[in-house]
């Protein structure tokens, strides 16, 4: 197996299954001399982790990180950074009923044909906890990335036919850690874990949309043919598990209005450059142009059911599958970080080939 590595400068090679010993990460190309504030990347993966709420996996998890290089002092040395976070609480006998059966929309049956075994276990390799290693490198990016000026936030914007109905400016993102849905909308918020729950209870799982402003990007991140920095997002946030669709900008709304109308018009903003409209989400020709980057992430619903399923097991035989375990009824509340993961290390690798770009 192999594209375990994410980045080009900034690089984070991630090791570890659902139900190993540990989940982890080797990072290289991290700068030299930057603060490692452990409290916040401590935080950052309490956002992810397992058993935060009532509507997350009842799954129990410390997932506290431990680095084994890399950081003297509290500060980056510049060398390459491992860690890991140890499993502690694994629920392998609840697997024992899958080992023969493929699960209907897993990675079951496609890494069986590819690699011929697999892990049955919480889907070993395949699994959402993997995404861990990516929590932990890209609260590291989000610390470089602090001394910059730019800022990331994610937040749920929709979940199942709930959703929020205005431009992410007219909303408070600061609020999104004030209900366990992260949505900015308290009163909807409130009406999608209700939505949430009762979807649960029903043993069944919902899918929806998290949303994504990058602020203080400055201009000149991309480059226009292959390594558009749009393009870059998009394959991070297609990377993560569940994940059906990515949108920039506009996206698909509004596709009956003329150019004419699309355009986001420059004008002289006291002797600056400036835009009347942001309709290209920050990045046009696949470079940055220093606006608030935005884009939206759509999550299906969690394969797993708890409910019977047909299906096949591995000699092709029809059955009847009723899963076990601690599932998610809706991912949206974990992934959120997860997102702002992504975009952090995909920001700061672009940012550090931005400066090898010219002498």
């Amino acid at each position: 197996m192999y594209n375990n590595t994410f980045g080009y400068i900034f690089r984070l090679t991630s090791f570890g299954e659902s139900h190993g010993k540990a989940i982890g990460g080797v990072i290289d190309g991290f700068p030299a001399g930057i603060t490692i504030d452990m409290e916040f990347i401590q935080k950052e993966l309490n956002r992810r982790r397992p058993g935060q709420s009532a509507i997350t996996t009842a799954r129990k998890e410390a997932d506290e990180v431990e680095f084994l290089s890399g950081i003297y002092e509290g500060v980056s040395t510049g060398c390459p950074i491992g860690f890991a976070v140890w499993n502690t609480n694994q629920h392998s006998n609840d697997y024992d009923n899958m080992k023969d059966v493929y699960r209907p929309s897993h990675a079951d049956y496609t890494y069986t044909q590819k690699y011929g075994i697999r892990d049955h276990r919480g889907g070993g390799r395949s699994s959402a906890r993997e995404t861990i290693a990516r929590v932990v490198a890209g609260a590291l990016a989000k610390l470089a990335l602090r001394q910059l000026g730019i800022s990331i936030t994610a937040f749920t914007s929709q979940v199942g036919p709930f959703k929020l109905d205005k431009d992410y400016t007219a909303y408070d993102l600061t609020s999104i850690e004030n209900n366990p849905v992260r949505c900015p909308d308290q009163d909807l918020a409130r009406q999608m874990a209700d939505y949430i729950f009762r979807i649960k209870g029903e043993g069944d799982t919902i899918g929806g949309v998290i949303s994504c402003v990058i602020k203080g990007c400055p201009v000149g991140l991309g480059q226009p043919v292959f390594g558009k920095l749009h393009a870059a997002l998009g394959n991070a946030m297609l990377s993560i598990n569940a994940v059906k669709g990515f949108e920039y900008g506009q996206g698909f709304s509004n596709m009956e209005l003329k150019g004419s109308q699309q355009n986001d018009i420059f004008y002289n903003n006291n002797g600056e450059i400036g835009f009347r409209s942001n309709r290209s989400g920050g990045i046009q020709g696949g470079i940055s142009n220093g606006q608030d980057i935005y884009f939206r992430v759509a999550f299906k619903p969690v394969a797993t059911v708890l409910m019977e399923q047909p299906t096949v097991d591995i000699h092709g035989n029809e059955t009847i599958l009723k899963a076990r375990g601690r599932h998610d009824p809706c991912v949206l509340p974990r992934a959120v970080p997860i997102v702002e993961a992504m975009a952090a290390m995909t920001l700061l690798d672009y940012y550090l080939l931005d400066k090898a770009s010219t002498l």
